[in-house]
């Protein structure tokens, strides 16, 4: 299922406040990109996922957001992706969700 323009309209609102964006349709999601560096995405399920590198890592984990996992059909192994879930109340709150995504761009 592919990421309807609803969706992508949001996403660009939650993150108006980083600056000139530009996306790229992935997978059934899409790609947030800030001076061509990707820093969120957007799955096709409607989950918005900002990228964690370096320190970050450790910041998104100890403040308790989800983490994307996922394991292979046939596998036991879980593998985890440098992304994790926005907080529902950032969902609601742009200028905390850009200081957040700024946070994240200084480390990638």
């Amino acid at each position: 299922m592919a990421v309807s323009d609803e969706q992508i309209a949001h996403a660009l609102d939650v993150f108006g406040g980083v600056g000139p964006l530009t996306t790229r349709k992935m997978f059934g999601g899409l790609g947030l990109y800030s001076e061509g560096r990707i820093f969120a995405v957007l799955m096709s399920d409607g989950t918005l996922r900002l990228k964690g590198a370096g320190p970050m890592v450790k910041v998104l984990d100890s403040e308790g957001w989800e983490r994307w996992t996922y394991t292979r059909e046939g596998s036991d192994k879980v593998t985890a992706m440098p992304y994790w879930r926005l907080p529902d109340a950032l969902l609601d709150d742009p200028e905390t969700a850009a200081d957040w995504a700024h946070r994240a761009l200084a480390e990638l």
